[in-house]
């Protein structure tokens, strides 16, 4: 049929006084009860069986049904709690899948503000749904429950269909007053009009006709809510009466918990058990627009707690916090208000799930925001001023148990210098990188190896004021920062207690601890020895050590990195003596020659030295170890005084889930022709044994004299490997020269998380020739990624650990990397090999305790 053709609504005089639903149109009718809409939608349904139409109800609602089963109706059955995305995507596949000239009926949208405790997701939904049933010629008819919602909300409704009827019923008398009506008009359509006893519907022009209207009219929107607040605005502003007038129960909490806070059943438990009202409303207060805050600022605020219940002690050792959340709507608002959810559904079909990324990530570097949001955003920056501020990743499934997401969204400085304009630009472009963020590889490959990829995973954004200090109107940053953990998986020395808890510390802002960065090393702590090193000369610890800065520079107005000579002459006396250590062998030669200057580089020795530190860090975790259930990692910064005091800022926490269980290995002698590498102390995970069914390796001297451009092909071609055993049971292990996951190609192979994700084992290799060395760096989000998919890591160096290295064991195995990678360039093969090592036995023994890890050939 064409499109706009005419057809029957089973009402004879609404199909008058409408001049027709056509082919195309979505028809909203606005009623008091879901009751009041089947007088309109029996008879449709009747009409549409009579007519045999493709008819079909979309069901998902609380309230009894609309349409029973019966012949010639199709019925889907969808739950909207599973979260907006999946459900909207459900309903454009359905759509999608009837095509053209279908009709439908869909359950009341209502409903969907009662799920979504927000009036936005549900002017959401429609906004995108609307447009593509339109341009598929189809009809269909949704109820709204009148008074329930937000002007904003109605508006968005109203601006998007095509039919926007107001149904009104005494008990005797039906009315109805059309709204909209797109693309036809008559000189009394718009007038209110009554339904007769024979079915006819005219226009009330008479004086007391419109008197009775009016009086329902208005005696309906004295029972209306406020109009002018969203109902998710509403309810808080009720439980806030609620509480104040002692009446707020647990039905209440729960629900300010699920509506703000998390739809995670463990994290929920665990703020509902440690929350306080006020806790609630203090979050509240400082949101732009409505969602809930994510995962990584649920975090944060419950770590505090945790802390603040179990250590009254602290006083102002622990720093407030002022933080304010961008609420999980705002992300899906933002790709409805910039035409991008069509690709975005797209985008999350199986052959658009990677190829169709990069588009959507440019769309969303590039769009604007609502000019509500962008007047929060406004008021939010006049109240840090010119403090620098953090725009931080927070999505819904981020930080969860299980689901770290350890470094797969961005997190964007912001100086915040400047006119309040170009502040206002500079804040909003973090945000659309924030957002563009949720389409990097790793990110995407991370949901899809832990079946998320389906699930909702709105992008919320916690927005913290930068902790530290302004020097000299240069730079700013904090005294210290790092990354903690509960339990390390790292021993340098037999005699240290992995559930003391280890830190990875650095002087400045803390993206240089969880960075693998070129060049530097940050402090590794073992909390129960804070003091020792993993170094024991002068020149190792020289050498092994941080030798740059991270800091926000004001001329720049950017995060920049600085040599630690360059910032010493602004540094005050008593700050360099926490962090700094001096390399005196050095100064003393340079003495000699009459060119003496400062030798130093950054340790925060005598920080840790401090014993309240390293105990204050060791309690925090203990705390929410205990209380998480698991091992956790937390984010922090250091600030310090002239007096020696300090303060610490606790700025994430989320719980580390491994799959290993906790297991004995027996190591075996294997003889040395048998064996390809036998490590002591040079592993991180778990005790684990393991048979191989192939080693990729990177021969290094080959990529050393690889072109330095093309390097990167190489972390391609490993790519490529990895994929090619895609759903595949296969074993893999990583041969690879220098640091894996590097942004500097000269230093390792710069392979992300998804270059690796199908590897069990991975190995960094040294070769002093080349100048590649590993770095256990346990702490960067990398080894975070290895650690949560539970993938083994080993160091092979040229050092007193590692007792035998022998890559020839693998020379007579067959090199299947060209059948793999057919596409990958000639001067690729014999650089990247395949070794098929099936049927060779070559297994992996590793026991956490004794630090042995033997790979070699089994014995019989």
């Amino acid at each position: 049929m064409a499109a706009f053709d005419r057809i029957l609504s089973g009402l004879p005089g609404l199909d008058k006084a409408l001049d027709n639903i056509r082919l195309g149109d979505n028809v909203v009718w606005r009623v008091s009860s879901v009751d009041d809409f089947r007088f309109f939608v029996e008879p449709y349904v009747r009409q549409a069986l009579a007519d045999k139409r493709n008819l079909i109800y979309i069901r998902f609602a609380s309230h009894d049904e609309l349409v029973p089963e019966q012949e010639g109706v199709t019925r889907y059955t969808l739950d909207p709690s599973e979260g907006f995305e999946p459900f909207t995507v459900a309903v454009h596949n359905i759509v999608e899948q009837e095509g053209f000239d279908a009709f439908y009926v869909f359950d009341c949208l209502s409903d969907l503000q009662v799920v979504w405790a927000a009036d936005l997701m549900m002017g959401n939904f429609f906004r995108v749904t609307c447009p593509f049933l339109f341009q598929l010629d189809t009809v269909a008819f949704f109820p709204l429950i009148r008074g329930r919602h937000s002007f904003d909300a109605v508006a968005r409704i109203r601006d998007t269909t095509q039919l926007l009827l107001d149904a009104y019923s005494d008990g005797g008398t039906r009315y109805v007053q059309p709204l909209k009506v797109w693309n036809r008009f008559s000189s009394t359509m718009f007038l209110p009009h009554r339904f007769e006893p024979d079915g006819s519907l005219i226009p009330l022009t008479d004086g007391v006709g419109i008197s009775r209207f009016y009086m329902l009219h208005d005696e309906e929107e004295e029972r209306a809510a406020d109009q002018n607040l969203d109902s998710w605005e509403r309810f808080f502003s009720l439980a806030r009466l609620q509480h104040d007038q002692g009446v707020l129960d647990d039905e209440g909490y729960r629900n300010m918990c699920r509506y703000m806070m998390t739809r995670d059943e463990r994290m929920g438990a665990l703020i509902g058990k440690h929350f306080r009202a006020q806790d609630y409303f203090r979050v509240r207060g400082r949101m732009i627009g409505t969602g809930t805050i994510g995962g990584k600022a649920c975090g944060m605020l419950l770590a505090r707690r945790l802390v603040r219940a179990a250590m009254p002690e602290l006083g102002d050792t622990l720093e407030p916090h002022d933080s304010y959340y961008i609420g999980s709507d705002v992300f899906y608002t933002y790709i409805v208000a910039n035409d991008c959810w069509d690709l975005r559904v797209r985008q999350k079909t199986e052959p658009g799930y990677f190829t169709l990324a990069a588009e959507l990530k440019e769309k969303l570097l590039s769009g604007s925001f609502p000019p509500k949001i962008r007047e929060q955003f406004r008021a939010m920056l006049e109240y840090f001023g010119q403090s620098p501020i953090i725009a931080r990743s927070s999505s819904l499934l981020e930080d969860s148990f299980g689901n770290a997401f350890a470094g797969k969204y961005e997190s964007v400085f912001c100086v915040n210098s400047g006119t309040p304009e170009e502040r206002l630009e500079q804040f909003e472009q973090a945000v659309r990188i924030v957002y563009a963020s949720t389409m990097d590889p790793s990110a995407l490959e991370y949901r899809r190896r832990r079946g998320l990829d389906t699930k909702d995973e709105q992008m919320a954004i916690l927005v913290q004021r930068v902790s530290g200090t302004n020097y000299n109107g240069k730079f700013f940053m904090p005294g210290a920062a790092g990354v903690g953990y509960s339990h390390s998986a790292y021993r340098w020395r037999p005699d240290m207690d992995p559930s003391a808890g280890m830190l990875r510390i650095v002087m400045g802002l803390g993206t240089r601890a969880v960075d693998r960065t070129e060049g530097d090393y940050p402090r590794l702590v073992s909390l129960d020895r804070p003091d020792t090193t993993t170094h024991t000369t002068m020149a190792q610890k020289h050498r092994f050590c941080q030798h740059c800065i991270d800091v926000l520079d004001f001329a720049s107005n950017s995060l920049v990195t600085r040599r630690l000579e360059e910032l010493l002459p602004d540094l005050p006396d008593w700050y360099k003596y926490i962090v700094l250590e001096h390399d005196y062998e050095a100064e003393s030669r340079l003495r000699e020659r009459g060119a003496w200057r400062e030798v130093c580089f950054a340790t925060c020795q005598h920080l840790l030295a401090k014993k309240e530190f390293p105990r204050l860090m060791r309690r925090m975790m203990e705390i929410l170890q205990a209380e998480y259930g698991v091992p956790v990692d937390i984010e922090f910064t250091v600030n310090c005084d002239k007096d020696g005091d300090f303060s610490v800022n606790l700025l994430q926490c989320r719980p580390l889930t491994s799959r290993s269980g906790t297991r004995t290995v027996t190591v075996p002698q294997l003889p040395p022709e048998r064996t390809l590498f036998e490590l002591h102390d040079a592993t991180m995970g778990q005790s684990t044994e393991l048979t191989f069914d192939y080693v990729v390796q990177v021969d290094p001297r080959g990529y050393y004299n690889y072109p330095y451009v093309q390097k990167p092909a190489v972390a391609r071609a490993v790519g490529a490997v990895n994929r090619a055993f895609n759903e595949t049971d296969s074993t893999l292990m990583l041969l690879a020269p220098g640091r894996i996951g590097t942004s500097s190609p000269e230093l390792g192979v710069p392979v992300v998380f998804a270059d690796i994700a199908n590897f069990s084992v991975i190995c960094e290799v040294s070769d002093s020739s080349a100048g590649y060395m590993p770095e256990l760096s346990y702490g960067s989000h990398m080894f975070q990624d290895l650690v949560e998919a539970d993938i083994f890591y080993a160091a092979v160096f040229e050092s007193e650990k590692t007792k035998l290295y022998q890559p020839g064991l693998l020379a007579d195995c067959p090199d299947v990397f060209p059948e793999l990678c057919p596409d990958a360039p000639e001067d690729l093969r014999g650089l990247v090999r395949v070794y098929d090592v099936r049927g060779r036995g070559l297994t992996l023994w590793s026991e956490m305790m004794t630090g042995q890890t033997v790979c070699g050939e089994k014995t019989e």
